[in-house]
């Protein structure tokens, strides 16, 4: 019959489709576009570091100047802690280096069973449950959950963005840190909505926010919440260990009891590697059955999990680390500022917005020329007229490396014409 195929075989007269895929020019499409990035090896996780050129699949050289890195999320500087990485040696020798499979199946240890119980208690709820990484967390609870409708900050993190596509919930995006505009979106739904319904709705929210540095308003949005009978779930991510007791932004507004679920990192201000979830004892169980990111995913580490409790021991009590953070962020801010600098945020994070894309990477450049890395962050990650520096310091700097940094920075400007 005229059209006729063989198995693995083309149409009769046909010529031969190519259904592939062409990643080189997908990689000049975003070279135009002036949105490729490289892979840039740093040679150890601390405030100093020597950083090489990206080497492909060849091993990386070190043989430039060290540089003063504002760019790690390590805000306590923990992860070259030689308290952490002891307790990390320690697991690996006691539990092993890997989990060996799913935690439901024998991955599960007693080095993740206490991080768990501390983290509990650091936030205030009956259980948590760790996951391997954060971006996990996110998507693994949220489709869980399964909810009908979510409501979401517009500047949420990918990982919640991600979460609520696969979860195939109906996504209602409100104003940025709007309570206001959050009542008004949860309003409508329910106008809409036929008397009776027993849709579910999830709030969704970052507490600190990762590229503009503010803290959500918490106890507002708990009203609003609270209001319509939802439920509210806060990504602590960038906000787990920098406020008393270890807690975050939740525990600092005395939040613990109005929060449903609370999700958070231990690669940030804790040091390690992985994600957890915080929240009641019959949550903590519905997820170890339903999450798939925890069901189909080997354990975390074991040495992550040691590390991580060790730095949470640490960030829970009253040490000098904490305080070094937020005074090398006010030393930091003041100079910003005082050199002709905007600065946005509240927090450890400190967005310096020069508006233009083009402005932003030329500062980043120049600020690497004089040995301070800080990227400039540029659309689609941040809106357009936006762009701007992402500058972290951590508490291992010195108040003459945050002079140093500020220093670059008024040179930069300078140079740039943007001061």
């Amino acid at each position: 019959m005229s059209g006729d195929t063989s198995r693995g075989g083309a149409a009769t007269g046909n010529e031969r489709s190519d259904r592939g895929f062409d990643p080189a020019a997908r990689l000049a499409e975003r070279e135009r576009q002036s949105l490729r990035r490289d892979l840039t090896p740093i040679a150890d996780v601390t405030a100093r570091a020597p950083i090489a050129d990206d080497p492909g699949n060849a091993p990386p050289v070190f043989d430039g100047p060290e540089q003063l890195i504002f760019a790690a999320n390590d805000y306590l500087g923990l992860a070259g802690d030689e308290r952490v990485q002891r307790a990390a040696a320690e697991t690996a020798r006691e539990v092993g280096t890997g989990a060996g499979a799913s935690r439901l199946v024998t991955g599960d240890t007693p080095a993740h069973r206490a991080l768990e119980r501390d983290l509990a208690d650091t936030k205030n709820t009956e259980r948590a449950l760790v996951f391997s990484s954060g971006y996990a967390t996110n998507v693994g609870v949220i489709s869980a959950l399964g909810p009908d409708v979510v409501f979401s900050d517009e500047l949420n993190h990918a990982s919640i963005v991600d979460g609520c596509r696969q979860a195939g919930a109906e996504t209602v995006v409100y104003d940025h840190c709007d309570p206001s505009d959050l009542r008004a979106e949860m309003d409508e739904r329910a106008g809409a909505t036929p008397a009776g319904s027993d849709e579910s709705w999830l709030v969704l929210t970052d507490s600190v926010f990762s590229m503009d540095g503010d803290v959500a308003p918490l106890e507002a949005i708990c009203d609003v919440v609270e209001s319509f009978g939802a439920w509210l779930m806060v990504d602590e991510a960038h906000a787990t260990g920098l406020y008393e007791n270890g807690g975050g932004a939740v525990q600092r507004a005395g939040l613990s009891d109005r929060v449903h679920v609370q999700m958070g990192t231990l690669s940030k201000a804790l040091g390690s590697q992985g994600g957890y979830v915080a929240g009641s004892e019959s949550l903590v169980e519905h997820l170890l059955n339903t999450a798939r990111s925890f069901v189909f995913s080997t354990g975390l580490a074991p040495p992550a999990a040691g590390a991580a409790r060790e730095a949470l021991r640490i960030a829970r009590e009253d040490d000098p680390h904490r305080e070094r953070l937020w005074a090398n962020v006010d030393r930091l801010r003041d100079g910003l500022e005082a050199a002709g600098y905007e600065v946005w945020g509240e927090t450890q994070i400190l967005p310096v917005v020069v508006g233009d894309r083009d402005d932003a990477m030329a500062l980043d450049d120049c600020l690497r020329d004089r040995d301070v890395v800080a990227p400039g962050i540029r659309p689609p990650t941040v809106p357009a007229g936006t762009s701007r520096v992402r500058v972290a310091p951590m508490a291992t700097h010195t108040e003459d490396e945050i002079d140093r940094c500020l220093a670059a920075f008024r040179e930069a400007g300078r140079e740039l014409e943007l001061v």
